[in-house]
């Protein structure tokens, strides 16, 4: 049963307090941190820039919200830019760009159109750590300002949940 506060929206000071634990992470363990974003449009390098000492351990983000910018840029092979091999593609390529060890890439559709055949709300996600990528694909109902508020939490926190894993090894 869905409680109201799965029902809520993320807000700022959410994403703010995953970006602080984030940070936390990254300095304690010496974890250099990147980003590449399509659908959220360098809103996640906005929040962890503004988190404790970004400076030290986030190296940087590319925004690469046109087509041509993910198949030149980043090496997103040709195909669909909203897929698994896209976000996978983003997340080793930035990686690789900026000197990052640990790099989330995210690409999707907001809507309230669909692209390439994706259902507004089709979010892939893909996390670079030191060589392997995994991925994984959300699907978020909404508004676009709703679906780009749930990317962005689920974004963060798969980030964070990341960061755990490679501070513990």
């Amino acid at each position: 049963m869905d409680t109201d506060a799965e029902q809520r929206l993320p807000t700022e000071v959410d994403a703010s307090a995953v970006c602080r634990k984030i940070a936390d992470l990254a300095q304690t363990y010496d974890i250099a941190i990147g980003t590449a974003e399509s659908l959220t449009a360098g809103n996640l390098a906005a929040m962890l820039g503004k988190a404790p000492s970004s400076g030290q351990w986030y190296r940087g983000g590319i925004v690469a919200y046109h087509e041509s910018v993910k198949h030149t840029l980043l090496e997103v092979p040709d195909g669909p830019v909203v897929s698994e091999q896209a976000a996978a593609a983003m997340a080793r390529s930035t990686a690789s760009l900026i000197g990052a060890h640990l790099t989330i890439a995210v690409t999707g559709e907001a809507g309230p159109q669909s692209q390439e055949d994706q259902p507004p709300g089709t979010v892939w996600a893909a996390v670079y750590d030191r060589g392997d990528v995994s991925t994984e694909c959300k699907h978020f109902e909404g508004e676009p300002e709703e679906v780009l508020a749930r990317t962005m939490a689920f974004s963060l926190d798969t980030l964070l949940r990341h960061a755990r894993k490679r501070a513990h090894r």
